[in-house]
């Protein structure tokens, strides 16, 4: 018994000690003074008393670098003040704290590399030092990226390479799209978590509440939103199936088991309406054979559905449902929606938007696609001018729900809002039809809503 006491005891003390160790490690030769020091900077800079903070502060970052994230963010704050009341050491003091921050907390680094290269851009940096930090973002993390910075990296990139290394520019705007979709996935997640609470009407934290009053997801999201269409048409004049389909070929061989290549290539393809090259098909096999997932046998449904071969589509298409997620079977569902209102059949296609709906009330694009039919059927709708431009009506309603779910949609579902309403029956045509507004409207045709008169 006084044998296992001992070894109780001895472990105790190791344990302690060892302690001891990490702790002067991080809080250096003299803890109780790093700790103090800590403290007194802190509160100060909490005050803003900016001239109180800097002797602690400056005893931190010397004495005890890896103590606290606070000698770094309350650090910047120190130095930028400085720049705001004309000192030039300011701007040298953010850059060495940029530095020692990446070298003493190496985590959250595609943020911290963003941030830096902000500040370089508003601080007159040079275009290669801000490329050279938002590379770096990129590198680590670019779902950690602002969205302003994620699309001036890629600005940078399509500016740098693109008549030199076009796969590079391509490569690069599949990484980002990629890091767009994380960070939209992530953000909508939150966003119907802090929509729940405020309509469950929950308490919410001070940080919750900052981001319900600030619109912090809606912003963002739509942010986002804009990056994915405005990086296709940033690289429009580069990305056509002319010019695609050679590239894509040239890597293909070497490529045939790299499923990120393949993936990445037939998204491209598909987005700019290259599917119908047999180069297409070939890929997407290929692919299929490689890594049999959903998103593979979704875009080999959709071929071999196009080129009639139903018994192998239908085949595939209970393959898909078999190993498909709720989520995954709603975007399966609006893929066959897609490739119906291609073909005009628009009354399929809002049943199969609508059932995507049933499993992912929060997808956006299923509402916009049936806004976007609903508007281009005012031409083959039946009955008076009124009838045709009140088809319009549903429409927007559409794009709201869209938007509405989604906020990554709202650039997008604005545009089209603001145009379908410039098609709305003005007051001079509801006065001659004996119409008022506020009444109500059947739509007829295939759509079948009824709806108020504007």
């Amino acid at each position: 018994m006084k044998m296992k006491i001992t070894k109780l005891l001895m472990v105790a003390f190791l344990f302690i000690g060892m302690n001891g160790v990490f702790a002067q490690d991080k809080f250096g030769a003299n803890p109780d003074e790093c700790k103090m020091n800590l403290s007194l900077f802190h509160e100060s800079v909490k005050a803003k008393a900016y001239a109180e903070a800097m002797e602690p502060w400056k005893a931190c970052l010397t004495n005890c670098p890896k103590a606290s994230k606070h000698i770094y963010s309350d650090g910047l704050k120190i130095a930028k003040n400085l720049i705001a009341n004309g000192d030039t050491s300011g701007a040298d003091l953010v850059n060495e704290l940029y530095a020692k921050r990446i070298e003493n907390f190496p985590s959250n680094l595609g943020k911290v590399y963003s941030d830096w290269a902000k500040f370089l851009m508003e601080n007159g940096g040079s275009e290669e030092l801000i490329f050279e930090k938002l590379n770096a973002a990129f590198e680590v993390d670019p779902a950690g990226m602002s969205v302003k910075n994620i699309f001036k990296f890629f600005e940078k990139v399509m500016e740098k390479y693109k008549d030199t290394n076009t796969q590079k520019v391509f490569d690069t705007m599949d990484s980002v799209l990629e890091a767009v979709d994380v960070k939209i996935a992530k953000m909508s997640k939150e966003h119907l978590k802090l929509q729940t609470k405020v309509t469950n009407g929950e308490s919410l934290s001070k940080k919750e509440q900052r981001r319900v009053d600030r619109k912090y997801f809606e912003k963002n999201l739509s942010g986002l939103g804009m990056i994915q269409g405005g990086l296709d048409g940033t690289v429009e004049s580069i990305a056509t199936c002319e010019r695609l389909i050679p590239l894509y070929k040239k890597s293909y061989e070497a490529n045939k088991t790299n499923i990120v290549w393949l993936k990445r290539t037939a998204k491209r393809l598909n987005n700019k309406g290259c599917k119908n090259d047999p180069f297409f098909l070939e890929l997407i096999e290929n692919w299929a054979a490689a890594e049999p997932s959903v998103e593979v046998l979704k875009y080999l449904e959709s071929l071999y559905r196009g080129q009639e071969r139903v018994s192998e589509a239908d085949a595939l298409a209970a393959r898909i449902f078999e190993m498909a997620s709720p989520e995954e079977k709603a975007r399966f569902y609006y893929s066959q929606a897609q490739d119906l209102q291609k073909a005009g059949k628009y009354g399929a296609a809002r049943t199969k938007a609508r059932e995507a709906l049933s499993l992912d009330p929060n997808y956006g694009r299923a509402y916009m696609l049936i806004g976007q039919m609903y508007a281009n059927s005012a031409k083959r709708i039946t009955g008076d001018e009124i009838d045709k431009r009140m088809v319009y009506v549903p429409a927007v309603t559409k794009m709201r729900q869209a938007m509405n779910v989604d906020p990554s949609l709202s650039s997008s579902c604005n545009q089209y809002i603001k145009r379908y309403k410039s098609y709305y029956p003005d007051t001079k045509l509801l006065f001659t039809k004996n119409k008022k507004s506020g009444s109500s409207h059947k739509v007829g045709g295939w759509i079948g809503e009824t709806v108020r008169v504007p």
